[in-house]
């Protein structure tokens, strides 16, 4: 007996017309999400999306799948949808975004009979504005300096009190033809100057030796543009405008009102910051990655009285999703919430990363 098989959106199909798209391109002009878009390794990935929209109203499904793949879209929508996941996980239905009056929840949890039982809000952490766009333009001169046959790593000076300029297209390809040139002649340099920016030759520390990439191919380590701070203190000024918007309906309705909040994996956020904010630790995390000149511009931080977050009581919890596949969740709740989150959907997925007092 035949038995049809399911549409796959993102399946074999999606998959060649995203290579046959993209493949031939720079990687600086395909979407960051590429690789996860083809490579075999993350067809767990696609099959976990392709189940996530089978669930959706159909329309709303094809307008999913028809922006999903873009940088801007990529992570706010996979955390939306591994929040809906979350919450059904625990034994619930979810209806998205449904009207009430003029406000549509991301999610509205139901029960069997369709009763609802808590409004969800997402909210994603995402990169500084622009920040992709300056990755993609150094991405750009990483790609054209592996064509120099020249297997030696370089890093980009900078000031260390202000960030560099990624360099546009036309100054990359000059850069390129400099350095080409200057590697490739018999002087024996360490610094590079070219189009007002000075490359660095790395050394090997255990050995003094000019550092030797693998293969043929002069490698670049550029500014990352993700240094800086780590902290959670933006996600809960946006989770106050979250809970400001929703109030009064969550109150006319004694539905507890609940954020679903994740970042994007450029951000470095992680559940830990947001427990160090919640219980007020004296900590202060950094990212930044080896090429990475400038981190951040002067902080001060009074150990004494470090910044601390207290959950507002007509928030009943947070619900943290975290980043990696299969997008496990973390409860950290309320624990003076006006409007309490039923029992069994404040099951804990994840071990909590360290004891809060706004811990479940």
């Amino acid at each position: 007996m035949y038995t049809q098989q399911p549409l796959r959106r993102f399946g074999s199909q999606f998959v060649l017309e995203q290579r046959k798209r993209y493949s031939k391109r720079p990687p600086e002009n395909r979407m960051l999400s590429y690789d996860l878009a083809v490579l075999d390794v993350y067809e767990p990935w696609r099959i976990w999306l392709d189940e996530q929209l089978d669930l959706l109203p159909q329309n709303t499904a094809k307008t999913f799948a028809a922006n999903l793949w873009r940088d801007q879209n990529f992570w706010p929508d996979v955390i939306e949808l591994a929040a809906g996941a979350a919450l059904r996980r625990r034994g619930f239905g979810v209806e998205f975004e449904r009207r009430w009056g003029n406000l549509t929840p991301d999610w509205t949890v139901i029960d069997d009979d369709g009763t609802p039982l808590a409004l969800v809000e997402v909210l994603t952490h995402s990169p500084r504005k622009g920040a992709t766009a300056k990755i993609k333009a150094w991405h750009a001169l990483v790609e054209r300096l592996k064509e120099i046959p020249v297997p030696v790593v370089l890093t980009v000076a900078g000031d260390p009190s202000s960030p560099l300029q990624a360099p546009d297209a036309g100054t990359a390809k000059k850069i390129a033809q400099d350095l080409r040139r200057v590697l490739l002649s018999p002087l024996h340099q360490r610094a590079f100057r070219s189009q007002g920016y000075t490359f660095l030759l790395q050394a090997d520390p255990s050995t003094g030796q000019t550092m030797r990439a693998p293969g043929m191919r002069t490698i670049l380590l550029p500014p990352s543009n993700i240094a800086g701070v780590v902290s959670a203190q933006l996600v809960a000024a946006g989770i106050e405008k979250k809970v400001s918007k929703y109030r009064a309906l969550a109150e006319e309705t004694g539905l507890p009102l609940i954020v679903a909040a994740g970042a994007d994996k450029f951000t470095g956020l992680e559940v830990q910051h947001l427990d160090d904010l919640l219980r007020g630790a004296p900590t202060l995390s950094m990212q930044f990655n080896f090429g990475d000149s400038f981190i951040h511009h002067p902080v001060e931080i009074d150990l004494s009285n470090p910044p601390r977050w207290t959950m507002p009581p007509e928030l009943a919890g947070v619900l943290w999703v975290n980043n990696d596949f299969p997008f496990t969740t973390a409860w950290r709740l309320n624990p003076i919430a006006a409007n309490r989150v039923p029992a069994a959907l404040a099951v804990q997925e994840t071990e909590p990363s360290a004891p809060t007092a706004a811990g479940a």
